[in-house]
Formats: structure tokens, C-alpha cells, sequence
């Protein structure tokens, strides 16, 4: 009944071992709340994590799909919320012009990285979408009470 949130075809090895093999600190890894599209059957949710390099210096890069758009929808289902990847350096925020295909941006300490994977599509009429399933989506923080309302439109709040 719900879209499953296996996080794509993301390849991540466990934080704490990023934490212990590199001088990375993880500020954020959680699901992306309100990535998955509308639909009777919601779209599953991305992935938010944030990483902070303590020391030295680094290269990012991003091969990632879905920049401009999110995964579409199908048969009335909304589409998911498409990717992001901002850079924070000494207090200025970049975001990089290819958002989907990015390569060896450096990175120093003190930069952070934040990525957003895309959300799934939702399938189906968001209308006929149970209201107690979105009940709980929202009590679990999955998607605000103002969202639920504007896309499923159900008062869950």
C-alpha cells in the first residue's frame, strides 16, 4: 500500500564506517521527509545526509539522475521531488550548475555537502488515498500536516 523507501539504487557504505576510514563527520542521514510523491500508493522517499570534512582536502562527485525533475508519477500519482546537492564553504552557499552530473568539486575543512536523492513517483489518485495512511504518515514525519493537505487532501493535522 505504500511505496517502498529502499533509497534507488544508492551504493553508501554505513556512516560509522565513513566516520572511521575518512575525516568525514555525518551531520544529517535520514530519509528526504516529502520527497515521495502524491498518489494512492505514495511515492517511496529519498535519502538527506549532510557531510562535514574535518581535515585535509577532498573531491566530490555526483552521478545522480532526476536534477531538473523528479521521477514522474503514473496513472494521477505525483512525481517525487527531484535531487539536490548544495556545497556550504566559509559561510556561502554554491549549488552546483549540473545538479545531476557533477565532478571534483573540491572541498576543504570546514566544507559541507548536502545531498537529497530523489523522491519515488506516487501511482494512482492522491484523492483515494486511505486517510488513515496518510494520518500516519504524517504522525511519523513523513510529510507535514500542510502537505498532506495540499496533496492528498486530507485535514491530518
Amino acid at each position: 500500500t505504500n511505496g517502498c523507501s529502499t533509497i534507488g539504487i544508492s551504493k553508501s557504505p554505513p556512516v560509522e564506517i565513513m566516520e572511521q576510514a575518512f575525516p568525514v563527520l555525518y551531520r544529517h542521514y535520514a530519509l528526504r521527509e516529502g520527497s515521495g510523491g502524491a498518489g494512492k500508493h505514495r511515492g517511496g522517499f529519498g535519502l538527506a545526509y549532510e557531510v562535514e570534512i574535518l581535515r585535509g582536502e577532498a573531491r566530490a562527485s555526483f552521478v545522480m539522475d532526476h536534477g531538473r525533475f523528479g521521477p514522474q508519477g503514473a496513472l494521477g500519482g505525483g512525481d517525487g521531488e527531484p535531487n539536490s546537492v548544495t556545497v556550504f564553504r566559509n559561510g556561502v552557499e554554491h549549488i552546483p550548475p549540473h545538479l545531476s552530473k557533477e565532478q571534483d568539486i573540491p572541498l576543504k575543512a570546514g566544507d559541507r555537502v548536502r545531498v537529497g536523492t530523489p523522491g519515488g513517483g506516487g501511482y494512482g489518485d492522491p484523492g483515494e488515498r486511505d486517510p488513515k495512511l496518510v494520518a500516519e504518515d504524517v504522525r511519523l514525519g513523513y510529510y507535514t500536516a500542510e502537505q498532506a493537505r495540499e496533496m492528498f487532501g486530507v485535514d491530518a493535522g
